[in-house]
């Protein structure tokens, strides 16, 4: 009797495991609420309100003042971009954005989309909504959402999304067309910033999850680089069942394991062993100067974001040259490192001034920088995140471009996405890659849909 009671105990407590492990492979949706006070009992008006872009003139003449009254720092010899921003070719930014920049122009550019607003979980949830101007019969539209990172903004993706919404007009034989759904993350640009603490990457996903739900939406892929990598990841997470295909540009597994950490120490030798690719090696090795020397060089911000951004916010939301600097600099080292030796940080040879202070006046006449910094803080803060120990179900595409600032080979990105349908080499472009590189990118999010539209996934 005691020998049966002991095996039916111990049935059940694997039968409860077996249970509460197949339980645990989705992230828990769950609910909040971030605006201001307490919650109110009446249920959130989900009415999809118009939104267009709009600056007063007394909002330019003080950008202008500041501008005028803009003081500078004088630059080492030869330090070019090895110090952060050169004060030199920042003058030079700082002359276009006065007397040559147009705002209203851009605005005009920004509006060219149509965009909106509606309140989820407390806040204003601002959108780019892009339909495509003419299907062919009898095709339908695939719905993409794509998330930004920080220090972009829904702007990045001005010149994909016609290569997806209207690829033949573009000369790409592309055989799908997509419906673009281009969300701010709440507290970036013209989404409300949440009033509460601890709104991180799960947070986001699920209220971008309640956005394509609310807007008929069952079923939808996603892309995203950067924080819309992670946020993106935890929506696939949470609702893997409505997230057809995940398509990243940026991927951030830390490898675990004896194998992977003796593929750091030995990979270079016997990349065959660790399962490397010859790309792998010349990207990843030597591991001391290409990993960890350009993260002890370009990871600063993160730490100062990840655990006081306040302080430094509070000195760039009132200075829109310090503004400039601090967001301009990652648009020329993340986008190739060999830029630090440039004295204009090779800015223009990647993006014109125009599409660069488009990005940084969004910032600006939204007053978002702190709020989109406290995101590191809210995101990566505390003891692990639970999305931390899942896998990844959903297909998954990844596109590895050249000059990304943080590498990591498919055998390492598979121990978190466990269905990766395609990984490609992209030779060229960094880490803004819809911003710096569309065609690029646009290829690699077609070509990767085309293959989860015909079944090329694992099961």
């Amino acid at each position: 009797m005691l020998l049966e009671i002991l095996l039916a105990v111990v049935l059940g407590a694997v039968i409860y495991l077996f249970l509460t492990k197949k339980k645990e492979e989705a992230l828990p949706v769950g609910d909040g609420w971030w605006g201001r006070g307490q919650k109110p009992d009446v249920e959130e008006d989900e009415t999809i309100h118009s939104f267009k872009v709009e600056t007063s003139e007394a909002d330019i003449n003080y950008l202008h003042r500041r501008l005028d009254e803009a003081r500078f720092s004088e630059p080492l010899e030869d330090s070019n971009f090895h110090y952060g921003f050169n004060s030199t070719y920042l003058k030079k930014i700082v002359s276009y954005w006065r007397n040559q920049f147009s705002w209203k122009k851009q605005v005009e550019i920004l509006n060219k989309f149509p965009q909106f607003k509606t309140k989820i979980e407390g806040i204003d949830v601002h959108f780019l909504h892009v339909k495509p101007s003419h299907l062919p019969e009898g095709q339908l539209a695939k719905p993409l959402l794509m998330v930004h990172g920080w220090p972009g903004s829904f702007y990045e993706f001005y010149r994909i999304i016609p290569l997806l919404t209207d690829p033949a007009s573009h000369c790409l034989k592309s055989g799908l067309i997509f419906e673009i759904i281009a969300p701010s993350i709440p507290g970036y640009g013209f989404s409300e910033a949440p009033h509460k603490k601890d709104f991180d990457s799960v947070c986001a996903a699920r209220v971008f999850y309640k956005l394509m739900r609310r807007l008929g939406f069952h079923e939808f892929y996603i892309q995203g680089g950067d924080w819309g990598s992670l946020v993106g990841t935890n929506l696939a997470q949470m609702a893997p069942s409505h997230v057809k295909g995940l398509h990243l540009n940026f991927v951030t597994v830390a490898p675990t394991g004896c194998k992977p950490l003796l593929s750091i120490l030995l990979g270079q030798y016997f990349p065959r062993w660790f399962g490397f690719q010859p790309e792998d090696v010349k990207r990843l090795f030597p591991f001391v100067s290409k990993v960890l020397v350009n993260l002890w060089m370009e990871f600063g911000y993160f730490h100062i974001q990840a655990t006081k951004p306040d302080t430094v916010g509070c000195g760039l939301n009132d200075s829109p040259v310090g503004l400039a600097a601090y967001i301009l600099e990652k648009f020329s080292t993340w986008t190739d490192p060999s830029f630090r030796d440039l004295e204009d940080g090779g800015l223009e040879k990647k993006y014109s001034l125009d599409d660069l202070l488009t990005n940084v006046m969004i910032y600006w006449v939204s007053g978002c920088i702190v709020p989109s910094m406290r995101f590191y803080k809210e995101t990566t803060g505390g003891n692990r995140k639970k999305h931390e120990k899942l896998p990844v179900h959903v297909p998954t595409g990844i596109a590895s471009f050249l000059h990304e600032i943080l590498y990591i080979p498919r055998v390492w990105a598979q121990q978190k996405y466990i269905n990766i349908v395609s990984f490609n080499y992209v030779p060229r472009g960094g880490h803004f890659a819809a911003f710096e590189e569309p065609e690029l990118l646009a290829d690699d999010i077609v070509q990767f849909v085309e293959k989860v539209e015909k079944g090329n996934v694992a099961k």
